[in-house]
């Protein structure tokens, strides 16, 4: 009877044991920073993108079938981690480049990511991608454009979003055809803030169009910080150029459709490079002020039913809003960030650096436009892709080219307000 005793203690225990280490497999938490302007002059896009990742940490951590084939939404947390969850640890930037680099030396070496995600503005991407890759940590931006940032020789810095050349092209191609039918674009404007962002994508739009022949007649570059744009304006009002291309971030934007409004002057075509624009609190500002104005997008609803429009929907209630282009590439960025993790089966950042290396997911597994996701030696996803959409009623954004995109065709000129 003792023995008999010892020996069902012994079962207990052992299956106590495996118990516990069950419990401990899925309460293992894989820790990845988040840096984004939740303070500051981009603040509303730093929240709508902190929504955009909350909202992807509930479908990774949680199973979500009807979802199609995106990965990791069919199983509950990462299954290459025994159903570990993702954590995020959120941190602000407030805007500023020493700011996000200090919170990417924080939350690598005090909070113990495993990888960081981020940052909205080019130029804290930029600080803030270099102490990752100073202690060897991966770091996946899915909504900073500006070139620099994969010509730096990096090894642990990769980005989903197309990039400022590729808009470029677009761009090209959409002011060929609106030529071809009838709209001017002999002489271009290009407005631009200052910082990394502005200056790097203004110049990348500048050289392609030369090239292709597309004059730029004005370039005016303005402080991101700016209360008053006055003279900017009177300066395109004086000009007159054909297409005005916009690369501004949300509080400048809004300034100058007020400014545009009150100064009385309307371009006969207005096209914003995506940021600013692309914010709903821009469309909840000024968005019957602007009516008309195209952008560029690599995201769509989609209809009823489909995956997209389900993820907007869970989207919508917890920010209030529909899911816009930057939003979508911040959410599809932080997908393949953590599909890497699963693929992995490891939180050792090498194993995450090569799994990224290897990635190579097709249209079907992606919330955004893109032809895939597959990355050069540079970092650079080289499958990513996009189109023009055009707010229409001061209220929703529509795409509108290329044709085989367009749910309406593209309306000229620039109606404002």
């Amino acid at each position: 009877m003792r023995l008999r005793g010892i020996t069902g203690l012994l079962a207990a225990a052992v299956i106590s044991v495996a118990l516990a280490g069950t419990t401990s497999a899925q309460e293992k938490t894989v820790k990845i920073g988040a840096i984004y302007p939740l303070s500051g002059n981009a603040a509303s896009a730093g929240v709508h993108g902190k929504a955009a990742i909350e909202t992807a940490v509930d479908i990774i951590n949680n199973a979500h079938p009807e979802l199609g084939n995106l990965p990791l939404a069919k199983n509950a947390g990462l299954a290459g981690l025994g159903g570990a969850k993702v954590e995020v640890i959120f941190a602000d930037n407030q805007g500023s480049p020493a700011v996000g680099q200090n919170q990417a030396l924080r939350l690598i070496t005090e909070e113990k990511v495993v990888a960081l995600n981020g940052s909205y503005q080019s130029g804290i991407t930029l600080t803030a991608s270099a102490i990752a890759e100073k202690y060897g940590i991966p770091f996946l931006s899915g909504e900073s454009v500006a070139a620099s940032l994969t010509e730096r020789g990096f090894k642990w810095f990769f980005r989903t979003t197309p990039v400022a050349s590729d808009f470029a092209k677009i761009y090209l191609d959409f002011l060929r055809d609106m030529k071809a039918g009838g709209a001017k674009t002999d002489n271009i404007a290009l407005v631009h803030e200052n910082t990394e962002y502005g200056t790097s994508v203004a110049s990348v739009i500048a050289g392609v169009f030369k090239e292709n022949g597309l004059n730029i007649a004005l370039d005016i570059a303005y402080n991101a910080n700016t209360t008053d744009v006055q003279s900017q304006v009177l300066q395109l009002k004086d000009k007159k150029p054909d297409v005005i291309i916009m690369i501004s971030y949300t509080s400048d934007a809004i300034l100058y459709v007020k400014t545009m409004q009150a100064l009385d002057y309307k371009p006969p075509m207005m096209m914003a490079d995506n940021a600013g624009f692309s914010d709903p609190s821009l469309v909840k500002a000024v968005g019957k002020q602007a009516q008309g104005v195209f952008n560029r997008s690599s995201f769509s609803i989609g209809p009823p039913g489909s995956p997209t429009y389900l993820i907007n929907e869970m989207y919508k209630k917890r920010s209030g809003d529909d899911l816009d282009d930057t939003s979508a590439r911040q959410m599809q960025g932080f997908f393949v960030l953590c599909d890497a993790i699963d693929r992995a089966g490891s939180t050792e950042p090498a194993k995450i650096q090569a799994a990224l290396k290897a990635t190579d997911l097709k249209p079907d597994q992606l919330i955004m436009g893109y032809k895939g996701v597959k990355f050069d030696d540079k970092g650079q996803n080289i499958l990513a892709a996009g189109m023009v959409i055009q707010l229409q009623d001061g209220e929703h954004y529509v795409p509108v080219w290329p044709k085989d995109k367009a749910v309406a065709p593209p309306a000229l000129p620039y109606k404002g307000w």
